[in-house]
């Protein structure tokens, strides 16, 4: 599109403008939710985007008894991957650009370059591409779904979010349910000054938007019955706290990744859209983007540092540190397998996925690696 040669031309920064924030010397750099949006798989697989830019595909693999994995297929979406000017081992600069409908058994998969959307139909470990839509917008970076409900966000052009309604297998989009994030579209770098995630609330009610550093908030589009948005979010202000990602823990707060401070906040979501903040811990690691959550633990990708840190959510939503896990360079998005058993990290540097078992105390045990084709700086997985 005209408008992204544009805002490139003026977003061009180095890499070491990039490092700045999201890596350092040695790592370089990168991004997930609990259930509602990203992290939903099918049991016994695990799908992995590779964003790439010539021909972006989706990599499966089945999962081993042991959780261990190995390549099924490769995929193509029809569509491009994407870089966003600055980035580092994520190209997308976001959490959650590969969604499964477990109940509808459909994948849904962005298509940055393309500025669509593809939905799969699953098969176990198998795909087949039943469809590719327009987003409505510049850049999709993440998708959600709620029900027969899908939203994706867009990245560019000030940022956007566009509705779907999923009939059978079959996605149609609803020009009445686009609404504008209004964000400065020519700041730069782009990584950090577009939106970072977008997922449902628990309940189906709402729509929560990460902007990062385009505008350091949290905004919550309510949705009434018929699923249309209000016509402005709620936003909650984070001054210099580039949040980036999110997941919702059991109790239905709200566990945020700030890439600013390097730190996780909780805050609990009110029926109005509004925001309160009940803690924040620092990970004391670099760039801390990404985030996933299984039972009453969320795990934090730390791209600049390559480590994972672990955290239990106690009753109150304040988490109790595990510890620091070590990855492969540039530690960005993860999922973690339904039976809480294993977690799956997605190393962008190298274009790797890293293999945990998860032990009873929320420790994590390195089982493997694998090398997913023609994904280096890729984003997006989701594990059964």
């Amino acid at each position: 599109m005209t408008v992204r040669k544009v805002l490139r031309a003026a977003a061009a920064v180095t890499t070491a403008a990039a490092a700045a924030l999201f890596a350092t010397p040695g790592a370089t750099a990168s991004a997930h939710p609990l259930p509602h949006g990203p992290a939903h798989t099918p049991s016994g697989a695990v799908f992995v985007q590779s964003d790439n830019t010539t021909a972006n595909t989706v990599v499966s693999y089945r999962r081993a008894p042991d959780g261990t994995l190995s390549r099924r297929g490769v995929f193509r979406t029809g569509g491009r991957g994407g870089v966003l000017d600055g980035s580092v081992v994520d190209h997308l600069a976001s959490q959650g650009s590969l969604a499964y409908d477990r109940a509808a058994g459909l994948l849904y998969a962005v298509n940055a370059g393309s500025d669509t959307l593809t939905v799969f139909a699953v098969h176990g470990d198998r795909l087949e591409r039943l469809q590719i839509v327009p987003t409505g917008g510049d850049f999709p970076v993440s998708v959600t779904f709620h029900d027969n409900r899908v939203w994706v966000l867009n990245a560019l052009d000030g940022g956007s979010v566009q509705g779907f309604v999923r009939t059978g297998h079959r996605l149609r989009g609803i020009d009445s349910w686009h609404r504008g994030l209004g964000l400065d579209p020519s700041a730069t770098p782009q990584f950090t000054h577009t939106p970072g995630q977008i997922s449902f609330t628990p309940d189906g009610s709402g729509l929560v938007v990460t902007t990062k550093a385009g505008g350091n908030s949290i905004d919550v589009f309510r949705l009434n019955r018929r699923g249309t948005p209000a016509a402005r979010p709620v936003v909650t202000s984070t001054p210099g706290a580039v949040p980036f990602g999110f997941a919702f823990d059991p109790a239905g707060r709200l566990q945020v990744t700030e890439a600013g401070p390097n730190a996780v906040e909780t805050f609990a979501l009110h029926r109005d859209g509004s925001l309160t903040s009940l803690g924040q811990v620092l990970t004391g690691q670099a760039a801390t983007c990404w985030i996933v959550g299984t039972d009453h633990k969320v795990y934090v990708s730390n791209a600049g540092s390559a480590t994972l840190s672990g955290y239990g959510v106690r009753r109150d939503g304040s988490l109790a540190a595990l510890g620091n896990t070590a990855t492969d360079p540039g530690t960005v998005d993860a999922a973690a397998s339904s039976d809480g058993r294993n977690l799956y990290v997605q190393t962008g540097a190298q274009g790797h996925v890293n293999e945990f078992r998860v032990n009873r105390d929320g420790s994590l045990t390195r089982i493997g690696s694998v090398t997913v084709p023609g994904a280096v700086g890729g984003e997006g997985i989701a594990a059964g």
